[in-house]
Order: structure tokens, then C-alpha cells, then sequence
């Protein structure tokens, strides 16, 4: 059902989705077509939905230009993986599809998905075949619908881990398009004649645009739940699962220069019983699909339509569709957004060993061969490999007899979790940005780690090299490394110049604010030597550092989520 209030002019986004037959466009002849490496321009938005971007590389554009030749065209794929949980053997499947097809790496997301990057058009339908191969799938990992479900990875704090996992699961398999499209363009499965494409919950045209689920398990938020249009923050008592506190509205991509669109965190609106959650999902995804604003897509997420609709009004018709309301929240108490690093035994009395994968890139080099190590690691493990909400991989259910085996294999290729890693490079993200994201206007991944390294001398200077600051960098202001929630955050502003931002919780439920624009390298160090060293010297106990510059008022307080009560 569309906008039944006002009549609205459509984005041309809409009318590719009504057209396209439920998704399918003219996508097959485009991948057939031999005189361009790229998509029919329809055909480069509805891939999206079948889990893959069409993208260009940057560092080639004037080159060929000056060869008038058009840009080399690749695709990103993306990989459904509810949870970021996988098996040895779907690992081991992966990363010979990156050196097959890929660019010989992987990228583990910032919302425990595998990317591939660097794969060309005529590689593109056996990508994917072979990805579902491994009985995963690349479907609705982007385009108009509910992406990849998150979920804390981490069972060792809490007995209830398994089973919010299972929700997350269900939960992703729920949401997922109905659509035979999928499964006739890139599996070879024929449709069955006279049988009709439907799509009960998301409609001919989807959604307005992307939707995020994500479910926390606290007292981690490791996969920042107030960054999602639906958070679920679970609520347990005494080792059992009650339900979930729910949160709607978050989302934190922007456009540089339109005042209207903005950053902001999920309000809690109320708590569900665990076995009505699926339910209250689906009404918060339905009301989005009914009133989100179609017509401009910078405005067309869910945190918009609550900012112009109200809270309140939101929490009525959530009431009014369900039939009965939403309880008040329940008590909860999160202590930090980032990862636990090396060896913990979980609830479940085997171990789980955390490895900081510096930005999420999976690859090989001299003196640190990653892939390879985690390569001989998925041979031997019996257990499974899981991705965390800040690009991190832990080593899952080892048995005590293999730790020693895991060790031995992590220090043979140079990547063990060393202690000389600071504090601040282990709480690092950066999203891909250069040289393939389209969106980008300056560095992340390729130049965060050497930032990095020109900021511990600063830190070290100041004794501060075991203490986490959260320190996140984007190449724009779509906020895929979530940099608006870094204590320290970077916004890519133009090749070599970027946003400083500081001031968010150490805990994910407070955004930063603008300190300083269009900084160079030598800026940000000046910029932001002074205040390391104040924190410092002037710190209280336990306090973070984004609590810090809140209290000496470098920077102001943005607003924290609203809780209805």
C-alpha cells in the first residue's frame, strides 16, 4: 500500500521497481551482452536485490579515459550470512571463489557479510551460483528490502546466545523476497508455469529504500543496535530469554550540504515477548513500506518518516496494526561497542579466540599472511568462524586440544593477536571507499592503518596504548564503518581532506558531533594531539574518551536515544 495520505511524485527508482516483473528487468540480457562490461543502467539498480553492486575502478578512470576506453566494470558480491556465523568448510569455499573470481581478498563487513570485490560481468552469475553452492546466498544483501541480519557473535558472556541467534536467522529467512527471480537468472531453476510472483509483506515496488535489522545481547553492543531502522536489544532474567526491548528509527548515512538529511539513533519504543517478535518486525517493516517517503530517496529511510510523522504517532499505528500494545522497556545496561580480543571460554565450556582483522580485508602480505593462516585454520577446525559487527573474525567452539593447534598456526604466518597492537588500532573500521565504491570522495580502508600509525606516536607518547578509543573512518557521508558513532570520527570530504567528528559513547548510544572540516593529515594530528594529551593528564577513572571531550566541552552533546516509557 502506498502513502495513503498525500499523493507523492515518484522517485524513478519506483517505477524500475514496478516495471521490472518482480525484479527480474532485463537483467539476463545484460549479462549476455559481449560489447560492455556493464549493465543495462536499469539493470545496475534491480542487481542490487540479487546481492551485488555494479562499480567501476577508480584508480584506472582517466587512464582509460585517455585510451577512450570505457571504465573497467566489476562487480562487488555481497554475502546473507544471519548472524556472520559460517562453517570451516563454506570459509574454505569462499576464499577460493575471492582468487578465482574476486581480486584474490576478502572483506569481512561491517555487517557480518563477506564481500567480494573486483569480479568482472561474464564471472558474475558463476559468483553466485557457487556461493549458493555453499548453501549461503547473496539475495536482498542490498537493493529496497531488509539486508543481512546482525546479531552479537559472541556466546561466551550469556546462555541465551544460541537461541537470539536462531531469531536471527528466522528473522532474515522471513524477511527475504518471495520472488522466483532470484533463482531463475543466476541458479538455472525454471518457473513454474501459471504459478504468479507475490510478495506478501514487501509489495510489487519493496520498500522506500534499505532496511537494517540488528540484535544485541547486552552487555555488549558490538553490533551498535541503535545504527539499525529495528534494533532488538535482548532481555534476559535469571538465564532466560524474556523478549526484547525494541528499537526503530536509526540510521546514520547523510548528504553533505542538504541540512534535511542527518544521522540518527533508534528510539525504544517498547519491549515484545520473544515469540511475538517476528510479528512486531514485520508491522514496523509494513508501516515504513506504507508511509516512507518514495518520492526522495535521501529522505526516504525510516528515521524520516518517524522525524515527520512523530514518536507517538508511530507507536499508535504500531499498536493498531499489531492488536495489542507494546509493553514498556525493560531494564538494560550495554558497557561497550567494540570486540574482545584472544582466547574466552563460553558458556558452553569451549573457546572462542577473537583475531583483530585490520579493516576487514582478508589478504596476504609480507610478514602477516592472513588468508593463508585462516586458510590451514578452517582445514583443522571443528568448530566455526564468526564475523563480528566491527570486522573481526572469532575462531568459534575450538575444543581445548586444538587451541594449541590454532595458536601455532596463527603465529606461523605472522598473525597472532600481538600485545604491541594499541588500543586505538584494535577499535578501528573503515568502510572500502577507494578505489571501487562510486560514492567515494576520499580514502578509508587504504589509508586508515597508516593514520593510524602517525596517531600512536601520539598515543604512546601520552601512555595511552592499552586504552580503546573508537576511532572510525568512511570515504563519504554514507556511514557504511558507522563513523558517526566513532569517539573519533572521520567523513571522507575530498581526496586528502576529511570531517573530524568526536564525542560519541564508548557504548554506541551516543552519536558525535562536527569538530573540525576539511582537515589534512597534518591537520588532524594538530588537531587532535592537544586533546589526547589532556585526556591524559585529566581524566577521570573509567572515564572514555568520548565522555571526555563531552565534559570539557570540546565538542557538544548530541542527542542520546529517546526511551518510551
Amino acid at each position: 500500500m502506498q502513502e495513503p495520505l498525500t499523493q507523492q511524485e515518484l522517485s524513478a527508482d519506483e517505477y524500475i521497481k514496478e516495471k521490472s516483473d518482480f525484479l527480474r528487468g532485463t537483467i539476463q540480457e545484460s549479462l549476455s551482452n559481449p560489447l560492455t562490461g556493464a549493465l543495462h543502467p536499469d539493470d545496475v539498480k534491480l542487481i542490487k536485490y540479487h546481492g551485488s553492486y555494479q562499480q567501476h575502478d577508480r584508480d584506472l578512470e582517466s587512464e582509460r579515459k585517455k585510451q577512450k576506453l570505457e571504465p573497467l566494470y566489476q562487480f562487488m558480491v555481497r554475502v546473507r550470512v544471519a548472524g556472520g556465523i559460517t562453517t570451516p568448510q563454506q570459509w574454505l569455499a569462499l576464499d577460493e571463489l575471492s582468487d578465482i573470481y574476486g581480486n584474490g581478498t576478502m572483506k569481512l563487513t561491517t555487517r557480518q557479510s563477506f564481500q567480494f570485490h573486483g569480479i568482472l560481468k561474464r564471472h558474475l552469475k558463476p559468483t553466485i551460483k557457487a556461493v549458493n553452492e555453499t548453501l549461503l546466498s547473496t539475495i536482498a544483501t542490498c537493493g529496497d528490502v531488509n539486508r543481512n541480519v546482525m546479531c552479537t557473535p559472541n556466546p561466551y558472556q550469556s546462555p541465551i546466545h544460541e537461541e537470539v541467534y536462531n531469531i536471527a536467522v528466522e528473522l532474515s529467512e522471513y524477511f527475504i523476497p518471495k520472488t522466483t527471480a532470484y533463482h531463475e537468472i543466476w541458479l538455472d531453476q525454471e518457473k513454474v508455469a501459471g504459478t504468479p510472483d507475490e510478495e506478501p509483506i514487501y509489495g510489487e515496488t519493496y520498500l522506500p529504500r534499505k532496511f537494517k535489522i540488528a540484535i544485541a545481547i547486552p552487555p555488549r553492543n558490538d553490533i551498535d543496535v541503535f545504527a539499525n531502522d529495528l534494533g532488538l536489544i535482548a532481555i534476559e532474567e535469571n538465564g532466560e530469554l524474556k523478549g526484547f526491548n525494541i528499537c526503530v528509527g536509526g540510521g546514520l548515512g547523510s548528504t553533505f550540504g542538504e541540512i534535511e538529511t542527518y544521522p540518527r539513533l533508534a528510539d525504544i519504543i517498547g519491549f515484545v515477548p520473544k515469540e511475538k517478535v517476528i510479528e512486531a518486525s514485520e508491522k514496523v517493516i509494513t508501516i515504513q513500506r506504507d508511509y516512507g517517503n518514495r518520492a526522495n530517496r535521501r529522505n526516504s529511510r525510516l528515521k524520516y518518516t518517524i522525524d515527520k510523522r512523530g514518536l507517538e504517532w508511530f507507536v499508535r499505528e504500531m499498536n493498531a496494526r499489531l492488536g495489542w500494545e507494546l509493553e514498556k522497556p525493560r531494564p538494560y545496561q550495554f558497557q561497550t561497542n567494540g570486540d574482545q580480543y584472544g582466547w574466552l571460554k563460553g558458556s558452553n565450556g569451549k573457546w572462542f579466540y577473537t583475531l583483530f582483522v585490520e579493516n576487514g580485508r582478508v589478504k596476504d602480505e609480507k610478514g602477516y599472511e592472513l588468508k593463508k593462516a585462516l586458510r590451514e585454520v578452517a582445514l583443522m577446525l571443528k568448530g566455526d568462524m564468526r564475523l563480528t559487527g566491527n570486522q573481526n573474525l572469532i575462531i568459534g567452539n575450538v575444543a581445548e586440544d586444538d587451541k594449541s593447534v590454532i595458536e601455532s598456526i596463527l603465529i606461523k604466518y605472522g598473525v597472532r593477536n600481538h600485545p604491541k597492537l594499541t588500543g586505538l588500532r584494535r577499535s578501528s573500521m573503515a568502510c572500502v571507499a577507494l578505489n571501487t565504491c562510486g560514492l567515494a570522495f576520499a580514502e578509508a580502508e587504504r589509508y586508515l592503518p597508516s593514520l593510524i600509525d602517525k596517531l600512536e606516536v601520539v598515543i604512546r607518547n601520552n601512555g595511552l596504548e592499552a586504552h580503546e578509543i573508537n576511532i572510525r573512518m568512511t570515504g563519504c557521508p554514507n556511514g557504511c564503518a558507522r563513523s558517526s558513532l566513532g569517539e573519533i570520527g572521520f567523513i571522507g570530504r575530498a581526496v586528502g581532506r576529511y570531517n573530524l567528528y568526536l564525542g560519541a559513547s564508548h557504548n554506541g548510544d551516543r552519536l558525535n558531533s562536527l569538530y573540525k572540516e576539511m582537515l589534512s593529515e597534518e591537520a588532524i594530528i594538530e588537531a587532535l594531539e592537544p586533546i589526547i594529551a589532556a585526556y591524559a593528564q585529566e581524566r577521570q577513572e573509567h572515564e572514555h574518551f568520548g565522555d571526555f571531550v563531552i565534559r570539557k566541552k570540546i565538542v557538544e552533546a548530541t542527542d542520546r536515544p529517546i526511551t518510551i516509557r
